[in-house]
């Protein structure tokens, strides 16, 4: 079964995702936890905690299928120590409050070498950030998204998730969500059926398919292999729409949060029908 929604606003609190989910016909959703373009944040109340707990259960969304996004702001694989320990510590307290709110997964851009380090040191210091937020907080997956590869971000090829979970000592912690958009932008071609399933078929041999724990649905502005990262609302791109036919009846997608990401947030109804349509 699959289980289509997007990134809903929170706005107001957490507890009120849930309300918007189901407003645009949404089996999953993704939120932000806190403000994503700030490092602090007020801690969940009780009442947020209750609320979205509560309003979850009355849309009859599955907590297996919320998503949350980390702050923008975070870079894991940061050069400098300063840096780095800021981006944990953050990391840290979006862990807690998704432990706090019962939710399972959460999911991360990886991290940036600024052009200070190489990529393999900077996917080192990802997964010490990963290995060590295990120790903080139980039980939460910590997913890592795959990335355009814009400017210097790490992430961008399969090579590189693997190390990362290579790197991870409790693999039950850690997990993949493969965006669209990053996947096409970064090189890998998938503007046809044929095409879309050697990708995925490449992923599962070099990565695992067992780490593939969500994807988030975005066609691209850009060009393929162009590394720069721009989301566009579905058929309008320059992917197409054989990916996510594909996705939409492939097996290897069923009882996975189907996140869409697009821009204009006004045609995410009627691109949930589109997909179920598919």
């Amino acid at each position: 079964m699959k289980f289509v929604g997007a990134h809903v606003s929170a706005a107001g609190g957490v507890e009120n995702a849930p309300i918007n989910a189901r407003d645009i016909g949404a089996k999953a959703f993704g939120l932000f936890l806190k403000n994503q373009r700030r490092w602090k944040a007020k801690p969940l109340t009780n009442k947020n905690i209750t609320g979205f707990k509560k309003n979850l259960n009355n849309v009859g969304i599955a907590i297996d299928n919320v998503l949350p996004h980390a702050s923008y702001l975070l870079n894991l694989g940061h050069p400098e120590k300063e840096g780095w320990q800021r981006s944990f510590d953050a990391f840290v307290d979006e862990l807690v409050r998704c432990h706090q709110l019962g939710i399972k997964m959460l999911n991360f851009h990886p991290g940036a070498t600024l052009k200070k380090i190489s990529e393999n040191k900077c996917i080192d210091n990802i997964a010490r950030a990963i290995n060590m937020a295990a120790e903080k907080v139980p039980d939460v997956v910590m997913v890592v998204e795959n990335t355009a590869g814009q400017g210097s971000w790490v992430g961008y090829t399969f090579k590189h998730l693997r190390r990362i979970v290579d790197l991870v000592d409790d693999k039950k912690r850690v997990g993949i969500c493969l965006d669209t958009c990053h996947l096409f932008a970064a090189g890998y071609d998938i503007s046809t059926i044929e095409k879309s399933r050697e990708v995925f078929d490449r992923f599962c041999n070099e990565v695992g398919v067992e780490y593939l724990k969500a994807l988030h649905l975005n066609d691209s502005k850009s060009d393929l292999a162009s590394r720069v990262d721009r989301h566009e609302n579905l058929t309008k791109g320059k992917i197409g729409i054989d990916v996510f036919s594909f996705i939409m009846n492939n097996e290897l997608f069923n009882n996975k949060p189907l996140i869409l990401e697009t821009p204009d947030e006004e045609m995410w109804k009627q691109e949930i029908k589109l997909l179920y349509s598919l």
